[in-house]
């Protein structure tokens, strides 16, 4: 475990030789308000924006439509059932950071009970997810899919549903992107975030 990241790394990002994703590294950046992701060849660069990307659960935004669609119960929801699954299908799109060796870490990160996912379930079949890491009263979201009408947005209401009443004080989202401005993103700056994670990882929520 390093002594300090912010020794190690750049504020935005630092290239580093391309080796897998150490995951006792990965939870130490974490920690320290810094997240990986790899680029183009595959090496690994590690990001702390400023301003920086968060969900107040009071904001969050839940349109008319998507208000029907979770009062009809089209989907079913689950948690942790298919995580990895989850992670292959946020991987496919024409453009993505996530590779194999981020899907083994955060697998190995999942078992540990640090990833964890949120599913929408129709029929049998996965038509949407997220998925994150959690330390303390901290969730760091990752990323999301859909593969049906709203089903991510399902899975986001049910997650902020979920980290309401286990007492998470602290979402993270990274960067902001037109897509979670409209669900009620926004940002703050870097040297906010730091002080609201420390005060997060003295929490002991659980999943």
């Amino acid at each position: 475990m390093v002594k300090d990241i912010h020794s190690h790394f750049m504020d935005r990002k630092t290239h580093l030789q391309p080796e897998p994703l150490d995951p006792q590294l990965t939870i130490a950046a974490y920690a320290q308000g810094i997240f990986p992701m790899p680029d183009e060849d595959g090496r690994i660069q590690w990001y702390a924006p400023d301003p920086r990307a968060i969900l107040e659960h009071e904001n969050l935004h839940v349109s008319r439509s998507l208000r029907a669609t979770i009062r009809k119960g089209i989907y079913e929801i689950r948690s942790d059932t298919a995580f990895t699954q989850v992670m292959r299908c946020c991987a496919m799109r024409e453009e993505t950071w996530i590779n194999e060796a981020f899907i083994q870490t955060y697998t190995l990160l999942h078992r540990l009970g640090l990833a964890h996912s949120v599913e929408a379930w129709k029929d049998g079949t996965l038509v949407g997810g997220l998925y994150g890491v959690t330390l303390g009263g901290a969730f760091m979201g990752e990323s999301m899919f859909s593969h049906a009408t709203d089903a991510s947005k399902v899975c986001l209401v049910a997650l902020v549903e979920h980290l309401k009443r286990q007492g998470f004080v602290l979402h993270d989202t990274q960067f902001l992107t037109p897509h979670l401005q409209s669900l009620g993103v926004t940002e703050i700056p870097r040297k906010e975030y730091e002080r609201r994670l420390q005060a997060a990882l003295q929490l002991s929520c659980h999943w």
